[in-house]
């Protein structure tokens, strides 16, 4: 009997799959014309590897996994094949149209993930779909990941993306690129997801980890070939607002994990790199005069970004920067936001007045980050009592181990009592 694969190969396995797993999807999708199948090959091909690698790494271990799992795919079609005619002719079609992939180079598969993207937010299918088969295909987040994230239940989920995969087979929904015409029309919703995407990956909605840098590095991927493709001024603005939020990924956290506010932040660990790409970005999405949602909260980032310390920040252009997103994509999270700009241009009463305001509508009960800034408010007050409510109503919404860890140590310095757990 032969040993399992070595605990050193398993770990190669696991980094393998986390960076390239979902551009293998991807291309095994474009090549295989069905979302299951794929997801299946893809199974099968990092199975293989277990024992494949065991002599060392391929010389293109992407390559290699789209190559064998198409050819698993075929497998699999032709044992199906002993039952349905059809399915015997699609795995001829398969195994004859497609040279095998490992034999290219790496420039023809790296639009893949582009492509599965525009499929997953055609116009053919809800917005709710969209974002959520996204995430599954594009992303790899679970079903329950998805679910936590919109505050909705796991069979929900499941049953917008089954409907969405379904949709696309039976409506015959292209997997590619729009041409020029409906480039236009179909960006709107591709930037609604990748920023979706980009945000999972710098603030998680939950697990062990504050960030997860492999969404945020894919969403910022996506967000440069789109602006390749389209110079547009919100793929630009939105690729800014990527960039000068990443540039502050280092910053925080401590090294052990816990959360660092942007106001204590280590502003020599910001990536001045980053930050000069982003700044020209955005200003060249404002010189357009076509700058909208993404390129004017650019711009509230490009403020922070470019102030040298936490004090020095201009905080009645970020005030004034919020008016104007307000006008131009109001919504209760951008008022939650500039109330907390005004806290600091104002005074901690001023924003607390206008979060009060929010909550009493209803409309951000259920959202977290409302009762932290409501809490953190109270403090700067030395309203403890309500600021102790406040945060144990914001820990009680939370599903982040840092945050809850950070809510906690609020919670404790305020008097020691022990949060309530739900």
């Amino acid at each position: 009997m032969s040993s399992g694969p070595p605990q050193p190969l398993r770990d190669t396995i696991e980094a393998v799959y986390r960076a390239e797993s979902r551009r293998v999807l991807a291309t095994l999708i474009r090549l295989l014309g069905d979302f299951d199948l794929a997801e299946e090959a893809l199974h099968e091909a990092f199975v293989a590897a277990l024992d494949a690698w065991r002599a060392g790494l391929p010389g293109n271990p992407r390559a290699w996994l789209v190559s064998t799992g198409r050819f698993k795919a075929i497998d699999v079609l032709r044992r199906r094949a002993r039952f349905d005619d059809s399915v015997a002719r699609i795995g001829l079609e398969v195994a004859s149209e497609h040279p095998d992939p490992a034999a290219g180079a790496d420039a023809s598969l790296a639009d893949d993930p582009l492509r599965l993207i525009f499929t997953c937010c055609h116009p053919a299918l809800p917005p709710d779909a969209q974002v959520a088969l996204t995430l599954r295909e594009v992303c790899g987040l679970t079903t329950e990941e998805i679910a936590r994230a919109f505050l909705v239940g796991p069979p929900t989920i499941a049953q917008r993306i089954v409907r969405a995969k379904s949709k696309i087979r039976e409506a015959g929904i292209p997997y590619e690129v729009p041409g020029a015409a409906e480039l236009h029309e179909r960006l709107a919703p591709v930037l609604r997801v990748v920023y979706l995407v980009f945000n999972e990956g710098y603030a998680a909605s939950s697990g062990r980890d504050l960030t997860r840098a492999d969404l945020s590095d894919e969403a910022i991927r996506l967000g440069r070939l789109l602006c390749d493709l389209l110079p547009d001024a919100e793929g630009q603005g939105l690729l800014a607002l990527m960039l000068l939020t990443e540039s502050r990924r280092r910053a925080r956290t401590t090294a052990a994990g816990e959360i660092v506010l942007l106001g204590e932040q280590d502003r020599g660990l910001w990536d001045v790199a980053l930050i000069a790409e982003g700044v020209a970005l955005v200003e060249r999405a404002l010189a357009s005069g076509r700058a909208g949602s993404y390129a004017l909260q650019a711009a509230i980032a490009a403020v922070h970004a470019e102030a040298p310390d936490a004090a020095s920040t201009d905080w009645t252009q970020i005030v004034a920067l919020y008016d104007v997103l307000l006008r131009c994509a109001p919504s209760p999270v951008v008022e939650l936001n500039r109330a907390a700009a005004l806290a600091m241009r104002d005074g901690p009463a001023a924003g607390l007045a206008l979060i009060d305001a929010i909550l009493a509508r209803g409309e951000l009960a259920d959202y977290g980050p409302a009762h932290s800034a409501r809490a953190e408010l109270l403090r700067r007050l030395q309203r403890d009592a309500e600021a102790a409510v406040a945060y144990r109503q914001a820990l009680g919404l939370s599903r982040l181990e840092p945050e809850r860890r950070f809510l906690t140590g609020r919670l404790q310095a305020l008097g020691g009592a022990s949060p309530a757990t739900d």
